[in-house]
């Protein structure tokens, strides 16, 4: 997975296109996100010690990675790799080749 927890990104399709915001979690192996903001879903919850008010909760659920492009210097970007004479692995933004 090229994104990262704290990367800006921007819902390039589905209910929520064109509304950006940041990552809160990663989960590599199902290639899903949660972004805060986006994809938000109401859920019903009791009074508790956690939340004495109860009532209906916006929760951010889950959006797939394809979903959403990167946004670097206000742009929408796709990412790629290069390998530094050093041997460090950097993520770019293509096409400009500027590192991430």
């Amino acid at each position: 997975m090229k994104l990262k927890k704290g990367d800006t990104v921007e819902v390039i399709t589905g209910k929520d296109k064109g509304k950006q915001g940041e990552i809160e979690y990663v989960f590599p192996k199902s290639n899903k996100l949660i972004v805060n903001g986006v994809n938000t879903a109401s859920k019903h919850s009791k009074p508790s010690r956690a939340n004495e008010q109860g009532g209906i909760i916006d929760k951010d659920m889950p959006i797939d990675a394809s979903n959403v492009m990167l946004v670097h210097n206000g742009t929408t970007v796709r990412v790629g790799y290069k390998v530094n004479d050093d041997g460090t692995k950097v993520r770019i933004a293509r096409p400009s080749g500027e590192e991430i």
